[in-house]
């Protein structure tokens, strides 16, 4: 904009000193062709020229700004003086001028077009990020997770680095804690099981241990809700990193450390199931630090003896049977947690420990807030006793006694491990002899389980292994006795192959005829509705004697019938076609060699995939106007329409006759003819033959008014059951008029057949429009234009559901399939049965 300024200026400069000259155009004359121009007009103009020159034109010239100059200027008039150098500078001045405003357009045009051009760009942008399909978004973010998750399977392995022995150890266990529970193998591995009655200081050992604060703490209330498998070692760093995960936090950092306290009580509470306290899933965690002693540590729901409210009734048994299964290891240490600050009288664990460990072989007991054990209670022989191992009921390996801090959430574990030296330094306990001091502070206690940790992994790691190659040769053993000509697929294999499969049968779906759409649809549209059009549209139109009558009955019963239902009822055939198709695809996949562990998954995905599909909603209004426009036309073009017409007309009312022949039988019974040759027996009321008699009375009044309608008069029904009391048969009116009902109806269609084959010849008068009574074929009509409208609707139905109904049901089975396969509890059960267990025991085997 500055640069445009100063151009503004100069020219405005520059048409000034053009209106002060006193330039002009003095004559009119055409523009000349100038020559180019030349180096002497670089010179200034000098009276002294060559005068062999010849004379120059003094014509009047017309100067533009856009036009060049002449090649040398004109000679100055005698007594002008300068001025024709005068009109030169001008000249120059003014070509001056129109270069610069050329330059001003140029770049005031840019800056406007490259404005417009920018804003042109952010409104294409405003418009797309409108239309940004979140949905794709969403889908690619779960295809994007589902390869991440898959990323073991498909060979993708990143480079590693070393692991320590305790990684190497701990991740072993954390293969076998997934391990069929049926072999016992994970419980013959060494570990360090933490426990101790609620509030006893467990997770304040096990921290000091760790040298991090990093459990989440509540005062009174139970914070530990799951078994959390603590992985320590010897590091650089002091780090901390859950198993299932690549991020470090750093226990350096009070941040961190907040942040990993908040992650640990969220796995806890998410591993707990609905209407449960306490569970048994296991939280893996590594601690790396320096001078941390290497070991796996797990810690364990603390003890209870009152289930308080707000806990579920089976808390306690449950707590109790969790520290059980980790306690009844052989090969597991227990590190026993006592309150010293409490009565030992009131002591629940150390009951438990000595039912698991009677010999206290693989027991160390540690008694903690010694310090207030000292202030508080009047005898210091007491904790004498309970490190000796002569006040509980239990043995161990090793006492020990450990202060854990002051009860302060807040306090760091160098300040705790000060107070520690420094009460045990000034200590009467340790001073008067009563404790050792290598039975004091949370690292003696630290490298003594170390030590006893790594003594019993040397001694049971050889044994365990033997004992896990054998469980895996009885697997193998097992696996070809029992399925020799199939390959060892685990759970998530098989799901793959018969994902594949699955998506191969809907595939199939694409390549069904359009003839056989149609037919089928065709068919099944009027099983729907021939019901309806018989006896709601035909046989009340068919009452008149009139042939305007009948057409204006049906057309108006049309009209409703296509408002209100025929399109529903479309497009639920439609739906209920394409399921079927579906079921019969995946039907036929399933030959002899069909594995029949599949069939409850397929079963799934297939009620789940027509579960979410939805119809398009839009498809029924165009399919009513389809369907108007098509039962409104009435003009048959030609003879075999009318032939067709004619045999649909036949083929329905010829059912429409045997169903109601049938329903008369029922109604008198078998006749002699097939009592005797069907073995067939009348029931007591057919043999009173009051329904016989009925239908004979009836009958003979049909004869008598061929051309009655359809329903009974009053005087009629008394006459009729006068007539049969003369005869001795009493009968009920309700009972004439049902019996009349398929008489009549009979009778209907029997006329109605006969007047069909008399029709067969009628397409001349009906395209000649002669008016004969005999031959007014308007029921033709009428069931050509049904015929009609199913022709037209099957074929609608037939091409939405190939152009895009059978596409979307092909995107919900996919959507189906991903989501499965991202539930594992889904495949588990639905992909079930011995041959899959053993497969998954030889996949985590290997």
């Amino acid at each position: 904009m500055i640069l445009c300024n100063l151009l503004s200026v100069l020219f405005s400069m520059a048409c000034r000193n053009l209106v002060s000259t006193n330039m002009g155009v003095r004559f009119r004359v055409p523009l000349q062709k100038l020559h180019p121009l030349s180096r002497a007009i670089h010179h200034r103009y000098s009276g002294n020229s060559n005068p062999q020159r010849p004379p120059h034109r003094t014509a009047a010239r017309y100067f533009t700004s856009m036009s060049r100059l002449p090649m040398r200027p004109p000679k100055p008039p005698p007594g002008s003086g300068g001025r024709s150098y005068q009109q030169q500078r001008n000249f120059w001045v003014a070509r001056l001028a129109a270069r610069l405003l050329k330059l001003r357009y140029l770049l005031l045009g840019t800056a406007v077009g490259g404005g417009y051009t920018a804003k042109k760009t952010y409104e294409e942008w405003k418009d797309m990020l409108e239309q940004i399909d979140f949905g794709k978004l969403e889908k690619e973010n779960k295809e994007l997770r589902k390869v991440v998750l898959q990323k073991d399977d498909k060979g993708i392995h990143q480079r590693k680095v070393k692991k320590s022995l305790i990684d190497l150890y701990s991740e072993v266990l954390d293969i076998l804690s997934d391990y069929d529970a049926n072999y016992n193998t994970q419980d013959h591995l060494p570990r360090v099981v933490v426990v101790g009655d609620q509030s006893a200081g467990k997770t304040s050992v096990l921290e000091m241990i760790a040298q991090a604060r990093i459990f989440p703490r509540g005062s009174g209330e139970m914070m530990t809700r799951s078994p959390v498998k603590v992985t320590l070692s010897e590091g650089p760093h002091h780090v901390a990193l859950f198993k299932d995960s690549g991020r470090e936090f750093d226990l350096t950092k009070e941040e961190d450390l907040a942040a990993l306290r908040h992650e640990i009580e969220l796995r806890m509470r998410k591993s707990v199931k609905e209407g449960q306290t306490v569970s048994s899933e296991t939280i893996s965690l590594s601690v790396k630090g320096p001078g941390i002693q290497r070991m796996v540590l797990v810690d364990l729901p603390g003890v209870i003896s009152t289930v308080t409210t707000g806990m579920a009734s089976d808390t306690k048994e449950t707590i109790f049977s969790i520290s059980k299964a980790y306690m009844q290891n052989p090969n597991a240490i227990i590190l026993c947690i006592q309150d010293g600050s409490v009565d030992a009288e009131r002591s629940i664990v150390t009951d438990l420990v000595s039912q698991m460990d009677p010999q206290g072989k693989r027991t160390i007991f540690v008694l903690t807030k010694v310090d207030l054990a000292e202030k508080n209670l009047a005898s210091p022989s007491r904790i004498q006793q309970i490190v000796e191992g002569k006040l509980f009921p239990m043995k161990a390996l090793g006492y020990f006694a450990v202060v854990t801090g002051k009860g302060s959430s807040g306090e760091s574990i160098e300040s705790i491990k000060d107070y520690e030296e420094d009460f045990f330094q000034n200590s009467r306990l340790l001073r008067d002899g009563m404790l050792k001091a290598h039975q004091v502070t949370t690292k003696n206690l630290s490298l003594a389980v170390s030590d006893c940790f790594w003594k019993m992994v040397r001694e049971s790691v050889e044994q365990q292994a033997d004992v896990f190659k054998a469980s895996r040769f009885n697997l193998e053993t097992e696996w070809k006795n029992n399925y020799p000509r199939l390959r060892e697929l685990d759970r998530n294999e098989l799901y793959e192959k018969v994902k594949n499969e699955i998506l191969d049968e809907v595939i199939s779906l694409s390549q069904v005829t359009p003839q056989h759409w149609e037919a089928i649809l065709q068919k099944k549209l009027w099983e729907r509705v021939s019901t309806h059009v018989i006896e709601n549209i035909y046989l009340p139109a068919a009452q008149t004697m009139d042939s305007g009558t009948f057409n204006t009955t049906v057309d108006i019963k049309l009209k409703q019938w296509t408002d209100k239902q025929l399109p529903h009822k479309a497009l639920e055939v439609a739906w209920e076609t394409l399921q079927e198709e579906f079921a019969r695809f995946m039907a036929e996949y399933r030959g002899k060699d069909q594995d029949d562990i599949f069939d409850k998954l397929k079963e799934a995905v297939k009620d789940e995939s027509i579960k979410r599909h939805k119809w398009n909603e839009r498809a029924m209004d165009s399919l009513r106007v389809i369907q108007h426009n098509a039962l409104e036309d009435r003009s048959i073009t030609d003879k075999p329409q009318w032939d067709a017409a004619i045999q649909f007309m036949e083929e329905t009312l010829q059912s429409r006759l045997k169903d109601t022949e049938s329903v008369i039988r029922d109604m008198v019974g078998p006749d002699w003819k097939q009592r005797w040759l069907n073995w067939k027996n009348r029931t007591p009321d057919q043999v009173r033959h009051i329904r016989n008699e009925t239908k004979n009375e009836l009958e003979r009044l049909l004869k008598l008014h061929d051309d009655h309608t359809a329903y009974l008069a009053n005087d009629e029904v008394t006459t009729v059951r006068k007539n049969l009391e003369g005869r001795g048969v009493e009968v009920d009116p309700v009972l004439i008029k049902d019996t009349w009902h398929q008489l009549y109806r009979r009778h209907f269609l029997q006329k109605a057949l006969s007047h069909c084959n008399l029709c067969k010849r009628g397409f001349y008068y009906y395209q000649r429009h002669f008016v004969d009574s005999e031959l007014e074929c308007n029921d033709v009509v009428l069931f050509w234009r049904i015929q009609r409208m199913l022709v037209i609707t099957a074929n609608t139905l037939r091409q939405q559901l190939t152009n895009t109904e059978v596409r979307r049901l092909e995107k919900n089975v996919k959507e189906v399939l991903d989501d499965f396969g991202e539930d594992m509890e889904k495949k588990t059960q639905l992909i079930t049965g011995r041959r899959v267990q053993l497969a998954e025991d030889l996949s985590k085997t290997c």
